[in-house]
């Protein structure tokens, strides 16, 4: 019979925390037993999850003996173990020839080890719950009760994500198996897309989709409709995963996403409003006056009857610090399993410091905060920003990475940056006097070419190349789609 160490509930706060000392002592004599074992229950296992301090020692002793391709078992681990206190009580080497005792637990080996990590999760749980109560009775004034809300919602999202099994350290035949499996996604797609579909094929052929981890900034001067876009790829891509769903392709092959849309701007009825008005074809002007006939009524009561299953989720919370956008995401991830992240807009996030700090730092905090969010829920973040009024200034109104808003650390931490631009908004304030007919007649013409017609332009791209892509863009319902002319293709550009 193999003698367990005892723990004294005075150490647990007079609580006895789940645990199974007597499983952790028949893994490591399994483990001893048979070395192969350790192969199953390394990744996922850690020495801290083990409750009893020498138990975790000791299979932490074991991992590094295997990782120098030796042979795991008491007599080997003797002299790295000899000189522990806790194991001289029990009797030394003695204590690790009696863990070997019993063969049956070679059966069972499997099972134990899902059970300590489970139990390890709960004493997490238990921990945390312990730091929230302990925070909370904190009633000094420097205590910031929001704060203590989104640690604990952090703390909480580590334990539910099992942050024992995630590890980032991946084998070359793990990320290359993975990059052929984005590239068959790729090819499936009918060779354009390899992650989730912003639904414009256009975009979809200069990027190739959105990609998970990925964060890309949308910008653009006001008026230039970089919400529009953001709405409509975002409808886009919750309706495709709908689509998918419903027709049974598999999750790994859906190419949508059930989205999430952090509206900072605009409220939740007003975005409604937008993706109605692209649905039923009804301007979103009409829609807020009124002005609507009954059949223009009927085709908006269809609309939002189709919508009612969409997985858009819209949160409007205004004055998001970075931290609380993080937090509601990897809730809205736990509850929901979202895919895509929208955020309007950047600028209208703030940072977690206090006081006046240097905007630029706060900007290059929220900045850094989106891309490890990106990463941290493997999902693509799209966040759009403001652009500076430096494009005002200039005769070509095309807007270039300088024009970023402390472009800095936007530009560092995208992995990719696109603007919008529709030259006719500049060109309508150009408006000559009717009376000055030769002008005005040249305008009209000019006017007549260009409207309805807007740019994306792909500043920068860590997957592939730069350039503009032409589309037609309906003022009247917010709505971007390709342009059918083949006279504007997409134009490259380094």
């Amino acid at each position: 019979m193999v003698e367990l160490l005892k723990i004294n509930p005075a150490e647990t706060g007079g609580t006895e925390l789940p645990r199974n000392v007597e499983a952790e002592a028949a893994l490591l004599g399994a483990i001893m037993i048979d070395n192969r074992i350790a192969e199953d229950v390394q990744l996922k296992l850690k020495a801290e999850h083990y409750f009893e301090p020498l138990h975790g020692r000791i299979y932490d002793a074991i991992m590094r003996l295997l990782d120098k391709d030796m042979v795991a078992n008491p007599v080997t681990l003797k002299p790295m173990l000899e000189q522990d206190p806790a194991l001289k009580e029990l009797g030394g080497a003695a204590y690790l020839a009696q863990l070997t005792g019993n063969g049956a637990a070679l059966i069972g080996a499997r099972d134990f080890a899902s059970q300590i990590y489970d139990l390890a999760l709960l004493r997490q749980l238990v921990s945390v719950g312990r730091e929230l109560v302990e925070s909370a009775m904190d009633t000094s004034e420097d205590v910031n009760p929001r704060e203590q809300i989104e640690a604990a919602e952090v703390a909480l999202y580590k334990v539910s994500e099992g942050e024992g099994e995630t590890g980032s350290v991946k084998s070359f035949l793990s990320a290359s198996t993975m990059a052929v499996q984005v590239a068959e996604r790729a090819l499936n797609s009918g060779g354009h897309v390899s992650g989730i579909t912003t639904g414009i094929n256009s975009l979809n052929a200069k990027i190739g989709g959105l990609h998970n981890s990925d964060l890309m900034i949308l910008a653009g001067r006001p008026g230039m409709g970089k919400t529009s876009l953001a709405t409509n790829i975002a409808y886009n891509a919750a309706s495709r995963w709908l689509r998918d769903h419903g027709d049974g392709i598999p999750p790994e092959k859906n190419m949508g996403a059930k989205t999430a849309f952090f509206s900072l701007e605009m409220s939740a009825d007003q975005l409604a409003t937008r993706v109605l008005a692209e649905q039923s074809g009804i301007s979103g002007e009409a829609l807020r006056m009124g002005k609507i006939s009954r059949a223009d009524f009927q085709n908006l009561s269809r609309a939002a009857r189709d919508l009612q299953e969409l997985p858009l989720f819209i949160d409007d919370t205004p004055g998001l610090t970075i931290a609380a956008l993080r937090t509601r995401a990897r809730r809205l991830k736990r509850r929901h399993d979202i895919g895509f992240i929208v955020v309007d807009y950047l600028q209208l996030l703030q940072g977690t410091g206090r006081g006046n700090e240097n905007r630029v730092n706060e900007i290059s905090e929220i900045s850094r905060g989106l891309k490890t969010l990106a990463k941290e829920l493997h999902v693509p973040v799209l966040a759009l920003s403001q652009l500076s009024r430096a494009v005002e200034q200039r005769e070509d109104k095309r807007p270039q990475l300088s024009d970023l808003r402390e472009s800095g650390s936007i530009e560092q931490d995208a992995d990719m940056v696109w603007f919008v631009f529709r030259e006719d908004y500049y060109e309508a304030a150009k408006e000559p006097k009717p009376d000055d007919e030769a002008a005005y007649a040249a305008w009209k013409e000019n006017m007549e070419r260009i409207y309805g017609l807007a740019e994306v332009i792909v500043a920068k791209q860590r997957h592939g190349s730069t350039g503009r892509i032409r589309m037609r863009f309906d003022a009247k319902i917010t709505r971007f789609s390709d342009l059918a002319d083949d006279s504007y293709q997409d134009l490259d550009y380094e």
